[in-house]
């Protein structure tokens, strides 16, 4: 019952936003772009020396923060973070919303956990919606040539080290 509502939704939502139409021939950062919303998650891949790696490839998860997610930081964060003395602790961040592989929401299970570029993992559940550590997935299965992207609400941060 629920993947047929999450298909339903999913489906929903790809006429909603047509930039992800098609997108499948191009990578996780052309997708990104061309879908706009995204400006400082691309802003921050970039600071952190990443596009070529989510260009290349692949197949990569990319649990996606949009420009609001970002916006909902603590005021100075992200200009904190894009600092180039902070490019370490910006790439932990990055890469701890990449999981190795393609996921696509069908192969989602309550309490599963996956394995981060990080190194952590993150914890999916699909109570009222698919979360990935309590950050809503929005829109999911954004297909593209290295992998797949889905939208999530919020900034998800890994575990202190």
């Amino acid at each position: 019952m629920f993947l047929r509502h999450l298909a339903i939704a999913v489906t929903g939502l790809t006429f909603a936003f047509p930039a992800f139409a098609d997108t499948k021939a191009a990578d996780i950062v052309e997708t990104a772009k061309a879908a706009g919303g995204f400006g400082t998650l691309l802003a921050a891949v970039e600071a952190a020396g990443l596009s070529d790696t989510l260009k290349g490839e692949g197949p990569f998860t990319v649990f996606a923060p949009t420009d609001s997610a970002f916006a909902a930081l603590p005021e100075g964060t992200v200009d904190t973070l894009l600092k180039p003395e902070n490019r370490e602790q910006l790439t932990g961040i990055l890469t701890y919303h990449v999981v190795p592989g393609k996921v696509m929401s069908g192969d989602l299970t309550e309490g599963m956990k996956a394995k981060t570029v990080q190194g952590a993992e993150v914890t999916i559940t699909l109570e009222g919606g698919a979360k990935v550590n309590g950050a809503n997935v929005t829109t999911a299965d954004i297909e593209t040539s290295n992998g797949v992207i889905h939208v999530i609400d919020q900034v998800i941060m890994p575990p202190a080290q």
